[in-house]
């Protein structure tokens, strides 16, 4: 058995980098024809002058409601969706009672209602063919917290409510609905706001002794959005390298 993607449609949202990005990239690998997110309109009209026509991009701010609904609108209209991977996400980092509101209605609608206006959308079209596969990226803050993180954890639990009760809505249709939820990755941005000996710090409370690459996160996701999960659907697969065991 193997995967294999190829004739299929798939939804990356947030695919620029990080995360996203390596499962753009493997799921063009294994034959996929590629719908993408990016929020700036100058990155999205460059790559898809350089693109090879299996990849498009679309510009889409969650932040605005009006983009949001119109990428919506733009996926309800396409002929075929068969995976969607929601995983455009933003972080801002304060004690709660320095929240601001702006930030909470920003994060919100990246992490929470931008997942559930696409699931929404695709879902529709998925009906249609009676088959598909939605992975929501969540992350351990979904089922853990920490200081400073009251406003990035309430979207991440708030993923797995999504999750749970839209794959109750789709199963009978043929449609699978699950999420995925890293540990700490090293990516650009954890490079940037975490120094190299406060990255040491954190691997060593990692029981796999070390954080996790965008390729450790990309395979979970990537079979159960397959035909191999045939059954699976509303669970959360943590892939941490055990931290949340300890």
């Amino acid at each position: 058995m193997r995967l294999d993607f190829t004739g299929q449609t798939v939804v990356v949202t947030g695919a620029t980098r990080g995360i996203g990005k390596q499962i753009a990239d493997d799921f063009a690998a294994l034959g996929a024809t590629l719908v993408l997110t990016a929020t700036s309109p100058e990155a999205v009209e460059a790559l898809n002058a350089e693109g090879d026509g299996r990849r498009r991009w679309h510009a889409v701010d969650f932040t605005d409601p009006s983009s949001a609904a119109a990428f919506a609108d733009a996926l309800e209209g396409m002929a075929r969706i068969d995976v969607c991977v929601n995983n455009a996400g933003i972080n801002r980092i304060n004690p709660v009672d320095e929240t601001r509101l702006e930030d909470w209605n920003d994060v919100v609608a990246v992490n929470l209602t931008g997942p559930m206006l696409v699931t929404r959308a695709v879902s529709r079209v998925m009906k249609r063919a009676g088959y598909g596969r939605i992975v929501n990226i969540g992350s351990i803050f979904g089922s853990v917290s920490r200081e400073k993180r009251s406003v990035y954890s309430t979207t991440k639990f708030g993923i797995r409510g999504l999750t749970v009760a839209s794959s109750n809505d789709l199963a009978r249709h043929g449609i699978l609905v699950n999420s995925v939820s890293p540990g700490f990755v090293l990516t650009d941005l954890t490079r940037r706001i975490l120094s190299e000996a406060e990255r040491d710090e954190l691997a060593r409370q990692v029981p796999a002794g070390r954080l996790a690459r965008p390729e450790d996160i990309s395979p979970a996701v990537l079979f159960l959005c397959s035909g191999l999960n045939t059954y699976i659907t509303g669970q959360d697969m943590v892939v941490d390298g055990g931290f949340l065991n300890v």
